[in-house]
């Protein structure tokens, strides 16, 4: 099925699809080296607000690919486009913010009252029923997103390239696995945002 309302980019393909898989393998990278080294923070800054803005990010996400979901539904390719381009731009920016607030501020752990980066057997007990959880839905966010990004990318190429058909069959399993991760963002800062510093 053919959109000619959309402008379609066949002769980048090849281009793209290389940039896709540097642009993830550097975020899988930086990802990777967050956990492992910490920078300095200038004097008089404070990235402790970051958190609150990824979990923003993450909301405004979720609500453009429902509308995203919406406009197709209702076959306003164009709208559908811009709203994916608007989910896109925001993980951008969510990518953005997690990199820097995970790059200069120690983890969080879940439980950790009195912040010491430890669970005490006071802590572990007080959070015993629902630590569980917490992870469940903390690794399965995490592990969703870092594998999604490739696949996020791959299937806006296809749209980029005008083979809607591939786009279609991809976005049936990627669309509601990027919900997913957008969804369950705010809902690990909802259950962690008691412990932060």
């Amino acid at each position: 099925m053919a959109y000619p309302q959309l402008k379609t980019y066949p002769n980048s393909e090849k281009t793209l699809k290389i940039v896709i898989w540097v642009v993830s393998v550097v975020v899988l990278l930086l990802v990777g080296a967050m956990r492992q080294y910490k920078l300095p923070v200038p004097e008089g800054w404070d990235v402790g607000f970051l958190p609150a803005v990824n979990a923003i990010l993450n909301a405004l996400t979720a609500v453009a690919l429902l509308f995203s979901l919406y406009f197709i539904k209702q076959k306003k390719v164009v709208a559908h486009r811009n709203a994916n381009a608007v989910a896109l731009g925001l993980s951008v920016m969510f990518l953005l913010c997690y990199v820097v607030y995970h790059f200069t501020t120690p983890e969080v752990v879940f439980g950790d009252i009195n912040h010491d980066r430890l669970l005490s057997a006071t802590e572990t007990a007080a959070v015993a029923g629902i630590r569980p959880v917490y992870l469940l839905i903390l690794f399965s966010h995490i592990i969703l997103a870092g594998v999604l990004l490739p696949f996020i990318l791959l299937t806006t190429l296809r749209a980029l390239v005008g083979k809607y058909d591939l786009h279609r069959k991809m976005a049936r399993i990627v669309w509601p696995l990027w919900l997913y991760v957008a969804v369950t963002g705010p809902v690990v800062y909802l259950m962690l945002r008691v412990y932060y510093p």
